[in-house]
């Protein structure tokens, strides 16, 4: 291929002239960690980092800490230097192993078992951060994986893993950039936690009644749910070879679990013929799982908004269709069963040991408590403009990740410079 002025062709592909293409084993000593037991981690206030939390609390560099040993945990463990880099070296799939994060810190910390260790030198370890988590050399290292149910990848493939190295002062060019973007992903993760507290407790005072919006007063009245609406049953008689083929679609269990409104851009395919009775779901339909692992997430509420012909119903899951002489408000009846009053009300209905059930029954002799269906929708509009907000904040977030990753792309290659 023509490689154009100032770039050349190396091992890990077209670089600028000035860069160059450096093994990992070049650029400083592998050391491993120490082990530190689940019990140690919470024993004192040192930090340390543990090898799931590679995977599970860190991006490319290291910046809050998740677990504390004591100083006599400390004596047996292996401290880290201000640079190392720390490799996860197996995961459960191919595209994870590997994961490596840097630590910048000045501050005393160590290193659990199982972790490999560079300690580099004369590179710039906040680059060396992002440059091995680039899409080009995470698929460098999931060629090198072995194993099915888990998988590893030896030091010795990390050793080999080459780079595309600049120059130090765009190594540190390079990294200042990528580091402003995620303080800026910080900073939104930050404002939506926020946001999400305040939606918290806004939900606790409006939906029992603790506070009011203005103009509204009197008494909320008591209402058995059998008298606001009828329950139906999810898909019937179908195998396996019936989902993923035919027209008609489906809403999915964890559709239903994880969404105050359903989600109309993820229905999956299912096939249903003319001659089946089955129920079909209308628009405002209220959903809810029939069962669950905890007796906490037992008839999670979900409201269907839209009109969508031929859909349906799994089959772990029941519907609601709401009496059309009632004045109940689908979407406040959704956040009210989400939130703290309906979570309580229906956690103290469910049954079971190892599998927590809700029977029908139960669930329409339930009482709830109701305003006016005026303040209904009031409360359930502030509600909903609350989620708006911070979904707007989410898409924000994720497509500066996506910026980031573009970046990454461009400068970790050469292909767009800094200096």
């Amino acid at each position: 291929m023509d490689v154009k002025p100032g770039y050349k062709m190396t091992e890990v592909g077209v670089i600028p002239e000035e860069w160059q293409s450096i093994q990992l084993a070049q650029l400083g000593l592998f050391t491993k960690g120490q082990g530190i037991r689940k019990d140690e981690a919470s024993s004192g206030s040192i930090p340390c980092v543990r090898y799931g939390e590679i995977y599970t609390h860190h991006n490319e560099i290291i910046r809050t800490y998740n677990s504390f040993i004591s100083a006599t945990v400390a004596k047996t463990s292996k401290r880290l230097t201000q640079g190392d880099i720390l490799f996860a070296c197996s995961g459960e799939t191919k595209q994870e192993i590997g994961k490596a994060v840097a630590f910048i810190d000045e501050s005393e910390v160590y290193a659990g078992g199982d972790i490999v260790i560079l300690s580099p030198k004369s590179v710039n370890s906040q680059f060396l951060g992002y440059a091995l988590n680039s899409a080009q050399v995470n698929r460098l290292k999931a060629s090198r994986g072995q194993g099915d149910a888990v998988v590893h990848i030896s030091s010795s493939a990390i050793r080999a893993i080459a780079l595309a190295i600049p120059p130090l002062p765009e190594q540190r060019a390079i990294a200042s950039a990528l580091s402003d973007v995620d303080a800026l992903i910080e900073s939104l993760d930050a404002v939506i936690a926020k946001k999400r507290d305040i939606k918290q407790a806004t939900m606790q005072q409006l939906l029992t009644g603790v506070t009011r919006l203005p103009g509204f007063e009197g008494e909320w009245e008591v209402k058995r749910l059998g008298e606001l609406g009828r329950t139906y049953g999810g898909l019937t008689a179908k195998t396996k070879d019936d989902f993923g083929y035919g027209e008609a679609q489906y809403i999915t269990f964890l559709n239903v679990m994880t969404n105050v409104v359903v989600d109309c851009n993820i229905f999956e395919n299912v096939r249903v013929s003319a001659s089946e009775c089955q129920n079909r779901v209308l628009k405002g339909d209220l959903l809810f799982n029939g069962s669950s692992e905890t007796p906490d997430e037992i008839a999670m509420c979900c409201l269907m908004l839209e009109v969508v012909e031929n859909l349906y119903l799994n089959s772990f899951c029941f519907g609601f269709r709401l009496h059309n002489d009632q004045d109940v408000d689908g979407l406040f009846l959704s956040y009210y069963l989400r939130a703290q009053p309906g979570r309580e009300l229906l956690k103290a209905l469910s049954q079971g040991s190892t599998r927590y059930n809700l029977s029908k029954i139960s669930f329409l002799n339930a009482l709830i408590r109701l305003p006016s269906k005026s303040e209904q929708t009031a409360i359930a509009t502030v509600l909903s403009d609350m989620d708006a907000e911070i979904e707007a904040l989410e898409a924000r977030r994720d497509k500066t990740k996506l910026l980031k990753q573009g970046m990454m792309q461009e400068l970790l290659t050469g292909m767009t410079r800094l200096v």
